[in-house]
């Protein structure tokens, strides 16, 4: 299968995935939104190592179901170690998401920040589709980058300086009309099921706001700063003019991939432990009905 970027990513997905959503609202979603009652069976593409089987399982009623699909062997492998001590009924299959032919049809599919990074998400939609019950239901937790930059405050700071949003938004656009790989991707999950046929499409933002409280010193905010720190914020930039011809050959001219540079390199000298920070990932969570 090649070498898988996130095959080596365990750390960082674990780490991270807090930071987008509280408990009660997804169980709210299952059962006020999505009104799950009875036992159902799931497919999740691009799983990782199980994320959102470990969060709606619990949610779901018993005899429910969990596959997961990844094509990284290390994440499967911690997949299957992590569900087997578990009492959940769940099965993992290493394969990769654009050549594996799925027979079973699911009564739901979903995605969790994986069709940001292909390059043909309407194919990858359709495959979904594709395995899912008729009047089944696909849900995609996408996100939506520009929104998500614009979620930052730290206190005392103005975010223009810190967070540049027009030349972000530039780079991010280019970026998807070059390689098809798009972060905003979340704001557009529903035109993109619409236009496959899916019907009674929602869109709701996720809820949670990460508050890293400068007053506050305990490992509750200690393990929010590690995260944020290992979701790459405030992340010191590469050198300088390395980074200003990355910038420019993605779209940017050099001015703005000089301001870029600078904005970055502000933030990771100014943000600690010791900083006061707001965000608000804003993870788009996109669900229809498919008609079959």
């Amino acid at each position: 299968m090649g070498e898988y970027f996130w095959n080596d990513q365990l750390e960082y997905l674990m780490s991270t995935r807090d930071l987008y959503y509280n408990d009660d609202y997804l169980e709210f979603l299952v059962k006020n939104v999505w009104k799950i009652d009875k036992p159902v069976d799931l497919v999740d593409y691009g799983c990782g190592y199980g994320y959102l089987g470990l969060k709606l399982l619990p949610l779901l009623p018993k005899e429910s179901s969990y596959t997961g699909i990844d094509m990284g062997e290390q994440l499967i492998r911690k997949a299957e170690e992590i569900f087997q001590n578990t009492s959940f009924q769940s099965k993992f299959n290493r394969a990769d998401i654009h050549s594996i032919d799925i027979d079973k049809k699911y009564d739901i599919a979903l995605c969790h920040a994986f069709l940001l990074h292909v390059n043909n998400p309407r194919n990858v939609l359709k495959k979904m589709l594709n395995s899912v019950k008729k009047n089944g239901k696909i849900v995609c937790f996408e996100p939506h980058w520009i929104s998500s930059m614009s979620s930052y405050y730290i206190g005392n700071e103005d975010t223009s300086k810190i967070i540049p949003l027009g030349i972000l938004q530039k780079l991010f656009e280019h970026d998807a009309k070059c390689n098809g790989k798009d972060g905003n991707i979340g704001i557009k999950l529903p035109i993109y099921l619409s236009e496959l046929g899916v019907i009674d499409i929602q869109c709701r933002v996720s809820d949670k706001v990460n508050f890293l409280d400068s007053n506050r010193k305990d490992d509750r905010n200690l393990n929010l700063y590690e995260s944020l720190k290992m979701d790459g914020f405030a992340e010191a930039p590469v050198e300088e003019e390395e980074f200003i011809t990355r910038l420019v050959k993605r779209g940017a001219t050099r001015s703005e991939a000089q301001y870029q540079y600078d904005s970055e390199l502000y933030l990771s000298n100014i943000f600690s432990i010791h900083s006061s920070l707001t965000y608000a990932p804003s993870m788009k969570i996109t669900f229809g009905t498919v008609k079959g």
